[in-house]
């Protein structure tokens, strides 16, 4: 597995759900920076591995397939001891037309480009999320880099592994049709420079609620230079794992029970962000914003909430359910307070409540909850 960034994300799930080995590349695209780290980690699994039926390499949305390709032609020990069997290219339906249309700086690849001109086969993944005529029309454009590949039209990634394994479909004669520079090692390619990465990684846990609000005004304000965000998050008050992935403005994220930590194991955030011009101190900060420190009222503490209107209530638990406060009002009702800020819950005032000074984010808001949304779950 291949991470763009200094911190890895995916590896923190996916050693807990599969018995497979993993080795991670990280802190560079395994094409150029940390491309002698390839071959290196193929000899010593070769070494140290017997058995194994094949190796399946996962590089960075940023990568150019031909390097990583040429690795197992050029390296003599590499090529004695292993072969390319295909090149499987994931393919956004959403936004793959923006990024081949971009026009890049003189001299600087499009990744995208690159990517289909070499793939095998070419998932078309989140079909569920455009048009027939959208389809066809990313197929067209597909179809104008590469004639030949088969694509294989899917939703959340799922397919028959069979349609991608053991295929024996790299063909290097047809490469070198194509690029017949293919096998010259002292070719370079360059990156697009405004394209980087910024990681955090801290142990203790975060507020998912303010993270979410945050991560809500972020893809408002920059969803276009965000190419992809992701993280695995401990949050306060929650045994399982907060998981969560984005790109530009689509976002999914939620609690997964597969996902519980451990007893022994030290609860931290994970966060990556890849895309264009990133403020990597803005980044830094919003997210350590949403760390969980002291909260400012304790069980038992009057209080007024933020329900639409500020209404009295009494603070009956701390960290439910991932919020700082659970509230119960003076008509019976309980809601939740999400974030421990002036904007949700404070000090009573008196009589003088008036309407609730609401975020123009809430996604802390249960979605299904066509009345009340502040509500607190029974």
């Amino acid at each position: 597995e291949n991470e763009f960034g200094e911190v890895g994300v995916d590896e923190k799930v996916i050693r807990e759900t599969a018995d497979e080995q993993i080795i991670e590349v990280m802190n560079g695209c395994i094409c150029c920076i940390v491309r002698d780290d390839l071959a290196v980690a193929l000899k010593r699994l070769r070494e140290k591995t017997s058995g194994f039926d094949g190796i399946i390499i996962e590089t960075t949305g940023l990568a150019d397939p031909a390097p990583v390709a040429q690795t197992f032609f050029v390296d003599e020990e590499v090529r004695l001891s292993y072969s390319l069997d295909g090149i499987i290219t994931v393919v956004d339906a959403k936004h793959i037309l923006e990024r081949l249309r971009e026009e890049k700086p003189e001299g600087v690849e499009n990744e995208s480009v690159e990517q289909l001109a070499f793939a095998d086969r070419v998932l078309l993944n989140k079909c569920d999320l455009v048009d027939e005529k959208t389809l066809e029309e990313v197929q067209k454009a597909i179809r104008s880099i590469n004639a030949n590949t088969e694509i294989i039209r899917t939703q959340y990634g799922q397919v028959d592994p069979a349609r991608l394994i053991n295929i024996q479909s790299f063909s290097l004669e047809n490469v070198l049709k194509m690029d017949p520079e293919f096998l010259n090692t002292d070719g370079e390619h360059q990156h697009d420079l405004s394209v980087s990465s910024v990681s955090v990684r801290f142990e203790g846990e975060l507020n998912h609620q303010q993270l979410r609000m945050w991560l809500s005004d972020l893809m408002q304000e920059q969803a276009k230079d965000l190419f992809r965000y992701k993280g695995v998050l401990a949050v306060k008050g929650m045994p399982d794992k907060f998981i969560f992935q984005g790109v530009h403005m689509l976002f999914s994220g939620g609690f997964d029970e597969r996902f519980r930590w451990a007893a022994s194991e030290v609860r931290e955030c994970r966060l990556v962000f890849i895309g264009r011009n990133l403020d990597k101190a803005a980044l830094e900060q919003g997210v350590m914003e949403c760390k969980v420190g002291p909260l400012r009222f304790k069980v038992g503490d009057e209080v007024e909430a933020n329900c639409g209107t500020w209404t009295p209530g009494k603070v009956i638990k701390l960290w439910d359910d991932g919020n700082p406060y659970r509230i119960r009002l003076q008509d019976g009702e309980e809601c939740w307070g999400p974030v421990d800020t002036e904007d949700f819950v404070r000090k009573p005032s008196n009589g003088k409540g008036g309407a609730g000074n609401g975020k123009k984010s809430s996604p802390w808001w249960d979605e299904g909850a066509k009345k009340q949304p502040w509500r607190a779950r029974k």
